[in-house]
């Protein structure tokens, strides 16, 4: 099953999931905005992703600029705040199976072999 984590209000996950539709027919859209996320799902995803919890923050969020910047918290602390605050979380992903990437640009949901 493939797994598109989107944001509609984000002009790059529109594109991602735009170009999913062109590749695939079935594939499940999770609004991570709307349903939340929680810190097990996260830490499954960065595993995916191979890559630290900060390296999907988006350091260019205002929350980000204004809580966050020159802070040092562990590994755990920043899916915390990535579960509390979703908005903070790089989009769009694109999960199948136990591989996923950062789909931006949205060329590179080729690497699943989509």
């Amino acid at each position: 099953m493939i797994t598109i984590y989107h944001n509609p209000k984000c002009r790059k996950s529109r594109a991602g999931l735009e170009y999913l539709k062109t590749k695939v027919v079935e594939f499940e859209i999770r609004d991570y905005i709307r349903e939340s996320v929680t810190v097990d799902e996260l830490r499954a995803l960065v595993d995916k992703l191979e890559m630290r919890p900060f390296d999907l923050v988006r350091t260019q969020e205002d929350y980000y600029k204004e809580n966050l910047k020159g802070k040092t918290l562990s590994d755990d602390e920043w899916l915390e705040v990535m579960s509390g605050y979703p908005r903070l979380i790089r989009r769009p992903v694109i999960v199948k199976d136990d591989r996923a990437v950062l789909a931006d640009p949205p060329g590179k949901a080729d690497l699943l072999g989509i």
